[in-house]
């Protein structure tokens, strides 16, 4: 975390250099991760997120007039990614794929694959792409959204800090034209009720996309659990292996 704190601390003094009226126009979201100083890990947890094989979210709710159901499950698998860091550093690395299926009205319209490490320093969760599935009839129509780091100018994102930190901003996902996922930490001490239960100390994550001007979500995560709250679906059910 100090890493990432080092580069949030720096590229906040370079921005107060800018004049007044250029730096309102401007809004700082962390790309820089150093991850040369991590060695990554394909399982385990930090507070908000899991890589750890078994573990699984089942969530739940209306939008508009159609039933959502969301499921998602870190598999056995796993994913090499290969890539080259923006400091021209190589790094070879094992991610743990954590599948996405997504449901509306009992019909299947999406199934993603996302990869992810954990920086055994920091305890930080990365993102290195996913594949993605678009159903529509049970046929897949589109693969939108897919990206990998090291190919097409991508880059890995910040999926989930180990310590949450008010006000935080970061890249989720960094693929040029493709997926530019970003986040900023907007509440903490959140106590809320979902079908799964009641969960104090909840942590609040607002994602943005440059690329969806306008469009936002907010999602909820909780100490020992996870995703909570995704925008219309609350958390129905979860299993934690080991506990």
């Amino acid at each position: 975390m100090r890493a990432l704190l080092g580069v949030v601390i720096a590229a906040a003094c370079a921005l107060l250099a800018v004049p007044g009226p250029a730096r309102a126009a401007r809004t700082l979201f962390t790309t820089d991760f150093r991850l040369e100083q991590c060695d990554f890990s394909d399982v385990g947890r930090n507070a908000y997120f899991s890589v750890q094989p078994g573990d699984q979210l089942c969530l739940t709710g209306e939008e508009g007039k159609e039933t959502v159901e969301v499921k998602i499950t870190a598999l056995d698998d796993t994913r090499e990614i290969a890539f080259e860091t923006e400091r021209g550093v190589q790094l070879d690395l094992t991610t743990r794929v954590v599948e996405e299926r997504e449901w509306k009205d009992d019909e299947l319209v999406e199934v993603s694959r996302n990869f992810f490490a954990r920086c055994e320093q920091t305890g930080e969760v990365y993102y290195f792409g996913e594949e993605v599935d678009i159903y529509e009839g049970g046929q897949i129509v589109s693969h939108e959204g897919a990206w990998l780091a090291g190919e097409n100018g991508a880059q890995p994102g910040l999926i989930m800090p180990a310590t949450y930190l008010l006000g935080s901003r970061y890249f989720q996902e960094i693929a040029p034209d493709v997926a530019l996922d970003r986040a900023e930490h907007t509440a903490s001490g959140l106590e809320i009720t979902v079908p799964a239960g009641t969960f104090t100390d909840c942590v609040e994550v607002t994602e943005t996309s440059p690329l969806e001007p306008g469009h936002k979500s907010v999602k909820v995560y909780c100490p020992g659990v996870g995703l909570t709250v995704d925008d219309a679906v609350e958390l129905a059910e979860c299993e934690v292996q080991g506990e």
